[in-house]
């Protein structure tokens, strides 16, 4: 029972990251105004999500002007989040 709850709040908690590196990615599309609440928006987006994606951009350089790192980053937290669950239902 114990870890079948944790599971489920481990899983929120990787799909939570996965919506905000999304929103981020559409929010790069959309031009902000300095002091404009969608500024601030991704602002606190840049702060979340620029250190997990900089891993993969290091490794994955940027092809034709197009970014894949986030594409990547997401499929890498896809995959440790079921890395994640595996071992919480070996350990409990």
């Amino acid at each position: 029972m114990l870890a079948v709850a944790l599971a489920n709040v481990i899983s929120a908690l990787f799909n939570l990251y996965e919506i905000i590196i999304i929103v981020w990615c559409i929010m790069s599309w959309i031009p902000r105004r300095p002091g404009s609440v969608l500024f601030d928006v991704g602002v606190v987006l840049d702060r979340l999500v620029t250190p997990y994606i900089n891993v993969f951009r290091r490794v994955i350089p940027p092809l034709g002007g197009i970014d894949f790192s986030p594409v990547v980053a997401v499929l890498a937290l896809s995959i440790i989040e079921m890395v994640a669950i595996r071992l919480i239902f070996i350990l409990f």
